[in-house]
């Protein structure tokens, strides 16, 4: 009996170890307010059988079968199962934010949480949109479970999933101030959604009833069935419209759906005119239409049928084709429709790869269709304008060229002699004009020609003066510039110079750069990890990268200026004073010179001094890299042994 309770307890043990070390615990912080995980980020287990009970699945037997998928997409959820979420939550009562825990997706059917106490106890709590709107906590679109930071403790919670459709399974993590402002600025940013939509609305019902044309109508009718569509899938209908008859907000989207694409292929007919601009593609939207009403009967009586939507990019390809054959057969009242359904359609797509999980979770995709929906209703906006104003254009023109016409056949009757006659006397006229003013203008250009060439000759002989004159000043500037440089030279190797010479010879970090460059590769290169000997500039100036590993070296790397943190060419002046046993500056006033800290400099010195331990005296300048960067080798390979 003894042995048995030992047993039991170690089992029990090594679940509650598995289960802490399974996944990265979460730690609320407030400087990171919100926070969201998807289902491949978080533990969970697949119930097939959906008969699974909490006490099963927090047993200690049961623990190790939660686990991570970070290949998870949304194409492997099945909607007869049961998903079970585990979520490690650290607690931290030093915490001055209230937090809470977000559902994204507010088409969930159910959703039990199991909300840890003080105590270690679980308290259920049953949301979902199966269960009417006014019983949530929070009243919002989404699901929210309010979070109790009193005490700083390690707290799991668990989540059964269950929908009949697909759930996009997201939780976010995120303080009440954050969500409070992402709330408003979303209800913000659909009330113009939404507004936008009756606005349409009202203008093309004034439009239907000044034209009286049935397109008008069918639009109408398209614009309410997408604000009907996007309320169904943002939750807004489920909070303002049925609150409390939650079976409806079941098969109220697929409904929606259904008469967005009805009366877009009803629109489209109308608008493009197929009975005579494409008699075929009339009879597949045709068809077409039959198609989806059989399908939405079916639907009617067999719900889960309505989860298929995407099904609904088919005509919406069908329309997008349909619009820009109309269009290259000349139709140019159709160049907005083709960019509307083709915004559209993109919309679809996007939301579609979203839903599949092919893409990442991103505010924009998340709202692709909202945003790809506004435009095609802008877009076909123009396109209705754009046809009246198409219509319009060519009566007029229509119109204006019958009486032109008819003006111009009268006149040229009487012109026709009278041009004629005229323009042959113009004509002489013009030849004699013309052949007089050629002959003036060909000896004025003579002159000038005389001119120019006079002038270019003596332009080149000037020219021949000044190139010989710079070649002198070159030949003389050169070899001043080079007896400087032999002097300021000579007074470095003879330890003679002050920061100001010095600063001649490498004024800049480039300098100090090209001179390490010719110091420490003039010979070769070699790697210092594969001892290759080829190499390709690297991605940082003067760095060299390995054409056989890859590796690449800095130019300060394995010499005695790698890794400082002030002017490299500061760095030379220590280093110059350092070789030349320079005692009579001070720290301070090196530390004032340069404008660096004493404890810097003092630093640096030392590691020059670290090299030339051991050394006798006649290391010179030109050695220094070299003993630096083979130190800095035995310091490598006494590293890897």
């Amino acid at each position: 009996m003894r042995i048995t309770t030992f047993f039991v307890t170690l089992l029990a043990l090594f679940g509650i170890v598995a289960q802490v070390l399974a996944q990265d615990i979460i730690v609320i912080d407030d400087n990171e307010t919100e926070r969201i995980f998807s289902l491949r980020e978080l533990e969970y287990y697949e119930d097939a059988t959906s008969k699974l009970t909490f006490s099963d699945i927090t047993s200690a037997e049961f623990s190790p079968r939660f686990r991570t998928n970070p290949d998870y997409n949304n194409t492997q959820y099945h909607a007869k199962s049961t998903y079970w979420v585990r979520f490690q939550l650290q607690h931290q009562k030093e915490s001055s934010l209230i937090w809470l825990l977000e559902f994204y997706d507010q088409t969930i059917d159910e959703i039990e949480a199991f909300i840890p106490d003080a105590t270690g106890n679980y308290e259920r709590l049953k949301m979902g949109d199966k269960q009417p709107f006014y019983d949530r906590g929070i009243l919002h679109k989404n699901f929210e479970i309010m979070l109790d930071n009193s005490s700083s403790q390690l707290k799991t919670y668990y989540f059964k999933v269950n929908s009949t459709g697909f759930a996009d399974i997201r939780i976010a993590l995120r303080s009440i101030d954050r969500f409070i402002y992402y709330a408003l600025n979303e209800y913000f940013l659909f009330g113009l959604f939404y507004g936008m939509i009756v606005i349409l609305s009202l203008y093309n019902l004034l439009m239907f009833l000044a034209i009286r044309q049935i397109k008008y109508l069918y639009y109408i009718f398209y614009l309410i069935s997408v604000g009907a569509y996007a309320m169904c899938i943002d939750g807004i209908a489920f909070q303002y419209l049925w609150p409390n008859h939650p079976a409806w907000n079941q098969t109220a989207y697929g409904i929606a759906l259904y008469l967005v694409i009805l009366w877009s292929l009803l629109f489209s007919q109308q608008f493009l005119n197929t009975r005579k601009s494409s008699p075929l593609l009339h009879q597949i939207i045709t068809y077409t239409i039959i198609i989806r009403s059989l399908l939405f009967l079916a639907a009617i009586f067999h719900h889960p049928l309505f989860g298929h939507w995407y099904i609904d990019i088919l005509p919406l390809v069908l329309i997008f084709y349909t619009s820009i054959y109309t269009f290259f057969k000349g139709y140019k009242a159709a160049r907005f429709f083709v960019i509307a359904y083709g915004l559209l359609f993109i919309g679809f797509f996007l939301k579609t790869l979203v839903n599949s999980g092919l893409i990442e979770f991103h505010i924009l995709t998340h709202y692709s269709l909202h945003i790809s929906f506004l435009l095609e209703m802008l877009f076909l906006s123009f396109a209705l304008g754009d046809k009246v104003r198409i219509l319009k254009n060519n009566r007029d023109k229509a119109q204006s060229r019958i009486i032109k016409q008819q003006e111009l056949n009268v006149q040229l009757k009487q012109q026709v002699n009278q041009e004629l006659q005229r323009n042959m006397e113009l004509t002489v006229k013009v030849n004699q004009e013309l052949e007089q003013k050629v002959k003036i203008r060909t000896l004025e250009l003579n002159e000038k020609n005389k001119l120019l060439e006079e002038y270019n000759e003596k332009l080149r002989q000037q020219a021949e003066e000044i190139n010989h004159f710079n070649a002198v000043l070159d030949l003389d500037n050169w070899k001043l510039k080079n007896n400087v440089k032999e002097s300021l030279v000579n007074r470095f190797i003879n330890k003679k110079l002050e920061m100001d010479d010095f600063k001649k010879i490498f004024p800049d970090k480039l300098a100090c750069y090209r001179y390490l460059e010719k110091l420490k590769w003039q010979e070769s290169f070699q790697c210092k990890k594969c001892s290759n000997d080829k190499y390709f500039d690297g991605s940082k100036k003067f760095s060299r990268r390995c054409t056989k590993c890859g590796y690449s070296e800095s130019i300060t790397a394995f010499t005695i200026f790698h890794g400082i943190k002030f002017p490299i060419e500061k760095a030379f002046y220590l280093t110059y004073l350092a070789m030349n046993s320079r005692n009579d500056i001070t720290l301070e006033e090196l530390s004032e010179t340069l404008s660096l800290r004493v404890n810097t400099i003092w630093s640096f010195k030392q590691k020059i001094y670290e090299i030339f331990k051991g050394k006798t005296a006649e290391i010179t300048w030109q050695s220094l890299l070299t003993d630096a960067n083979a130190r800095e080798k035995r310091h490598r390979q006494n590293a890897k042994a």
